[in-house]
């Protein structure tokens, strides 16, 4: 069951189980805005349990460019195409949030991002990797994020 996720209205639903609920809300509606405002496109949820294929897809790009696998629990994903770019992201319990930028007719502007919410660590699996730039958000406090640009096909 996929959920538009109200960036006027933050809400931690489907994030109750994460200690740093109410910032993973907000990084999420921080997402959501920003899909809005420049793509007029509604940022929709669905529950882990129920997108096994997203699930797949991004762990698999992570292991091949990377070989990155995580150990939190997944909570929700999205996957969607605006325009020319395929979107994939899983939120995870520890407010870490993935995303794949997938542009389908341009391989110089394929990434993968890591968000990470107001008061959460960055994961054993990204430490000393990737170096982490700061931006501040109304929805989410202070994002920290940062990416690797995709190689391979996918």
């Amino acid at each position: 069951m996929s959920i538009v996720v109200d960036f006027k209205n933050v809400s931690t639903v489907g994030l109750e189980t994460s200690p740093v609920a109410v910032a993973l809300a907000g990084l999420r509606a921080n997402e959501a805005r920003y899909f809005m405002n420049k793509y007029n496109h509604a940022f929709t949820i669905v529950p882990a349990s129920e997108s096994q294929e997203t699930l797949d897809y991004v762990n698999r790009i992570l292991k091949e460019e990377r070989d990155i696998e995580f150990t939190a629990r997944p909570l929700e994903t999205s996957r969607f195409q605006v325009e020319n770019i395929k979107y994939a992201y899983v939120i995870y319990e520890d407010s870490l949030v993935v995303n794949v930028m997938y542009t389908v007719d341009n391989p110089k502007k394929r990434a993968v991002g890591f968000k990470l919410s107001e008061g959460m660590e960055v994961p054993k699996e990204l430490e000393g990797k990737f170096k982490f730039a700061r931006q501040k958000s109304k929805l989410a406090g202070t994002i920290r994020g940062s990416f690797f640009v995709i190689k391979g096909e996918y």
